[in-house]
């Protein structure tokens, strides 16, 4: 399984990501015995632009406020970011994804509808991730496994690419990169 971000209302009109599906990680899982994958993508980052929309979002509602550029974002939380430049701005950084429509406004990463329409057509199990919500596309599994194992596969964001990964751990640079590469090795 492969785990890549988090969108509120997919299904939603006007939601750009979901609507070019036909409707900042990864991990990936092979079912025993099913030869078929199950990919987990998460969607912040990772086939939804959070970090630029938030960064367009954040200077359209503040515009006074000091704001931090996409090469300059550190760490998960861009909340916690926001809290060092000011205090009161960490709760400013919050209600822009707590705004009506921020998650379905979201452009998708560049090639990410592509890859996602690609690993259908592969007939993967594929889930796409919301927080602690997953919205399945397509599964070909009789049973699910108890405690599977998964294959974190960190996708690079603004907010991620200072990390140095040790082996084993692999990252996607985009979705340019090879990610079929990422799926066939985990069938070996």
């Amino acid at each position: 399984m492969i785990f890549l971000a988090r969108i509120a209302s997919l299904r939603s009109p006007g939601c750009k990501l979901f609507g070019a599906l036909g409707q900042s990680f990864c991990a990936v899982h092979q079912s025993p015995g099913h030869g078929r994958l199950r990919v987990l993508v998460d969607m912040d980052g990772v086939l939804a632009d959070f970090e630029g929309g938030f960064l367009q979002k954040f200077r359209e509602t503040y515009p006074k406020e000091p704001s931090i550029e996409l090469r300059d974002r550190r760490g998960f939380w861009v909340s916690a970011q926001y809290g060092e430049l000011h205090p009161d701005l960490c709760e400013k950084a919050i209600s822009i994804w707590e705004s009506k429509n921020f998650f379905i406004e979201l452009e998708p990463i560049p090639g990410a509808v592509e890859a996602m329409k690609e690993m259908v057509n592969l007939k993967e199990c594929v889930h796409l991730h919301q927080s602690n919500k997953e919205v399945q596309l397509l599964s070909l599994r009789k049973r699910v496994e108890p405690y599977p194992k998964w294959e974190h596969i960190l996708f690079s964001a603004c907010h991620n690419m200072h990390l140095q990964l040790r082996p084993p751990k692999r990252r996607l640079h985009s979705w340019a990169d090879d990610w079929k590469l990422l799926l066939d090795s985990k069938r070996q």
